[in-house]
């Protein structure tokens, strides 16, 4: 068996999220949090025993009454089968194992319960890492990891398949925050807890001519009229049920009672070799 390679510094990510909490800027976890629940509301179903994977347990105060919010771990602790509703609101950005997470959010559903999630999506900071990494290349040399990898709607939905979840469905949106510079972003970011905290990272800190660069990089390539950046942030939404028996299920290949031809009217034509 091949071990997960770590890809997130558990500590050093600890460290940011306590010490955004001192002053914390999270409106991107409090739009994914409205988010899942703008979708909670259109759901004809009531849940009675939800369950929340959250790396900012204060933000579902309040959110969802009874709900057990437990810490986006890599052991989640949730009981197998206890819950009719779990949701996974933007953590899955620093899992090592993506897939094991929503695995594991499966195995604490009921048989046809909900599972909903949050996740960054592929092109999110995009201007941010485009900066940064020209300006690395320019004043050193070298690139070094800098912003967590993301993957895209087709691989985030391909991911609630390979964990077992029924009817999966990935739909996206995207946020896009304007800031006076670069600094004014990461300063966001380093107020949210989303700071550099890859295991492959380097462990001094960023060179000023380096940061200085970036800035200059990003204002030319990306600023509006009134001089302000944008940056972009990916949103990826994940639908899932654990599997039940009372749920549709596709035929099976050539178990058509009619051809298609007949219920359009049309001629078939077999094709050439």
């Amino acid at each position: 068996m091949t071990a997960t390679p770590t890809l997130t510094d558990r500590t050093a990510l600890d460290r940011h999220r306590t010490r955004a909490r001192r002053a914390p800027e999270l409106f991107l976890h409090e739009a994914a949090a409205d988010d899942l629940e703008d979708r909670l509301s259109v759901v004809n179903r009531t849940f009675t025993r939800p369950a929340v994977v959250t790396p900012y347990p204060e933000l579902w105060e309040g959110r969802l009454p009874g709900a057990c919010v437990v810490a986006d771990d890599a052991v989640l602790a949730l009981e197998p089968g206890a819950h009719d509703l779990v949701l996974h609101a933007l953590a899955l950005h620093w899992a090592d194992d993506p897939v094991g997470q929503l695995i594991q959010c499966r195995r604490a559903l009921q048989p046809d319960g909900l599972f909903l999630g949050v996740a960054f999506g592929g092109r999110t900071l995009t201007e941010l890492r485009a900066a940064l990494g020209q300006a690395e290349v320019e004043v050193t040399g070298g690139l070094s990891p800098r912003v967590a990898p993301m993957a895209d709607i087709r691989d985030l939905g391909a991911l609630l398949q390979r964990a077992g979840l029924a009817l999966p469905v990935a739909d996206g949106f995207a946020l896009t925050a304007t800031y006076e510079s670069a600094l004014h972003l990461m300063r966001d970011l380093r107020a949210m807890g989303e700071t550099n905290a890859l295991a492959a990272r380097l462990r001094h800190p960023t060179r000023r001519s380096v940061l200085m660069r970036a800035v200059a990089l990003y204002a030319e390539a990306f600023a509006g009229e009134d001089g302000r950046v944008p940056a972009t942030f990916d949103f990826v939404a994940l639908t899932g049920w654990a599997p039940d028996e009372s749920q549709p299920r596709p035929l099976r290949p050539g178990s058509a009672a009619h051809r298609l031809a007949d219920v359009l009217g049309t001629e078939e034509k077999p094709l050439r070799d």
